[in-house]
């Protein structure tokens, strides 16, 4: 009974996270669709409020032409109609769900990437909460040495999660920080390690190959580490965030996506827009400001959440 109300508490949880992009998506379709014929020129119009909603080019003329295909077939009459089959496309978009995972290794690292303003640091800090909320030991790796303020949020998380902190000075070498903070974590047992690092601008080569040297270091340390590269990207940002991903992509290699701000956006059709333009999964969503915000993405939730 507990789990059954603690599982329909995070599922309100992300509807109301989602509220914004449900108007977008969902409640706008059916408006433009209410007493009209659904023929191509109306899903023409359909298909550019998918592309103002952030689906990207692709998912939008996936779906539009699909739903063009269903018209035909005289399998679309109205709005309802339109809802119902827009509703099964998108699930067809939607990869399966790849939760974080962190077994197998000791200590587990997890490498955090993206640019300033994201919710990067809050969101280690939330995932540090989640993984001593269940009994596994985190070490925070303070390497965003750059701005000071960062090691000091990073330390008022590690004590709130009750995770231990790895930290140098402000202004030194990121990749010497990382390597403390793995090499810390392997004398003293520790299960998880994750690492903080600077925002940078995702065009600053300079700052791109520095992630590369804080990568190769951690594998010096332990050689099949990082074990997953995570990259934070913010809702609001919408195409831009795709952006981020192909470019951090091809510096580090991304392992996951954690899509934060869902709920201060009107754009998290941005879900279905990674998922059919990169080959990288999304592992957790943020809709809201609590621990528990921080979810594990689920394809079939997700949809569910916002055609409910």
């Amino acid at each position: 009974m507990i789990v059954k109300e603690i599982v329909v508490g995070l599922f309100n949880r992300l509807k109301k996270g989602l509220f914004k992009t449900k108007k977008s998506l969902v409640e706008d379709t059916e408006k433009l669709a209410k007493g009209r014929k659904v023929d191509e020129s109306l899903l023409d119009e359909f298909e550019e409020l998918l592309i103002m909603a952030d689906l990207g080019p692709q998912a939008a003329d996936a779906i539009t032409e699909a739903l063009k295909a269903k018209v035909k077939e005289d399998k679309i009459k109205n709005e309802r109609d339109l809802t119902r089959a827009f509703k099964e496309e998108a699930q067809k978009i939607l990869k399966e769900g790849h939760a974080l995972m962190c077994a197998g290794e000791d200590p587990y690292v997890i490498l955090t990437v993206g640019v300033n303003g994201v919710g990067k640091t809050t969101t280690i800090g939330k995932l540090a909460r989640r993984f001593t909320d269940h009994g596994f030991s985190v070490t925070l790796a303070a390497a965003d040495t750059f701005r000071a303020a960062a090691i000091e949020q990073l330390e008022i998380w590690a004590d709130r999660a009750g995770a231990q902190i790895v930290k140098h000075r402000s202004g030194a070498d990121p990749a010497a920080v990382a390597f403390d903070a793995v090499a810390s974590a392997k004398s003293r047992g520790i299960d998880i390690v994750i690492i903080d690092t600077a925002g940078r601008l995702h065009t600053k080569s300079n700052l791109m190959e520095e992630l590369k040297k804080i990568k190769k270091v951690i594998g010096r340390e332990k050689p099949s580490a990082p074990h997953e590269i995570l990259l934070v990207v913010d809702a609001t940002s919408g195409q831009n965030a795709i952006n981020q991903a192909k470019i951090f992509n091809e510096a580090v290699g991304v392992t996951g996506i954690a899509l934060t701000k869902l709920d201060g956006s009107a754009k998290g059709g941005i879900v279905l827009a990674i998922n059919k333009e990169l080959d990288i999964p999304v592992k957790l969503i943020g809709v809201g400001e609590a621990v528990e915000d921080l979810q594990d993405f689920d394809p079939a939730e997700f949809i569910e959440a916002l055609f409910e």
